[in-house]
């Protein structure tokens, strides 16, 4: 029998290696972006969005240039997240500090140990990069009226998106679970080495690298309509 070939994923870093790792067979979206972007909005969100476009935006005095220290706040949040899920000098693997409770005894790999890891970084990307981008957006607000309103509307769609991408994002652990659960039956079927798991980190690594990516997007709009209203 010939295997069923897959259909090249398009789009952002973060969909292509999960449906690869998970091996998900991943169909191009039949809908526009602005037509699925529609369905996550709800009748209290588009209300609040239309408020944002057409209303007066807010009066904030005392304007305050864009100038480098905001890009390197940015670049500093992100080179610190990324340092945090892939350090420039590697650490002991995880299945080693999870052996140091109980040395010289082979400790059964578990996915447990990863998924914590995992969540640890997600939190932290969303603690961090919510507060810079509330902080993006204070700059922007002083910046002129239209900046002032794409604040607002940032704002708004941050708090209409912000359940729905968590949803989305809590689906990572699960999927890198199923990768990491077929290497592992994969590598007992032949020499029983722990070189897996050594990939499998790389492997989440680069997922996590590329959510940092995703995540990183509003950050990055604000920034550059700071430079833009400058």
């Amino acid at each position: 029998m010939q295997p069923k070939k897959r259909t090249a994923v398009s789009g952002p870093a973060l969909v292509r290696l999960l449906a690869r790792f998970a091996d998900l067979d991943v169909q191009e979206p039949g809908a526009s972006l602005s037509d699925k972007l529609s369905q996550w909005l709800g009748w209290t969100d588009a209300i609040a969005l239309s408020t944002a476009l057409n209303g007066e935006p807010p009066a904030i005095g005392g304007a305050r240039s864009a100038s480098a220290a905001q890009q390197h706040a940015c670049a500093r949040v992100r080179a610190s997240l990324a340092s945090a899920i892939a350090p420039a000098k590697a650490a002991a693997p995880l299945r080693h500090r999870a052996r140091e409770a109980v040395p010289q005894v082979d400790v059964p790999v578990d996915y447990a140990v990863y998924r914590q890891r995992c969540l640890s970084l997600q939190q932290a990307m969303e603690s961090d990069i919510g507060a810079l981008r509330g902080r993006m957006r204070a700059v922007l607000a002083t910046q002129s009226d239209r900046a002032a309103r794409l604040a607002v509307v940032d704002a708004v769609m941050e708090q209409a998106l912000g359940a729905r991408e968590r949803t989305l994002f809590a689906q990572v652990p699960a999927l890198l679970g199923k990768h990491f659960e077929r290497m592992r039956r994969a590598n007992a079927e032949t020499d029983g080495s722990s070189a897996w798991l050594e990939a499998f980190e790389k492997d989440m690594q680069s997922v996590l690298l590329a959510e940092l990516d995703v995540r990183f997007q509003p950050v990055d709009g604000l920034l550059a309509a700071c430079h833009a209203a400058h």
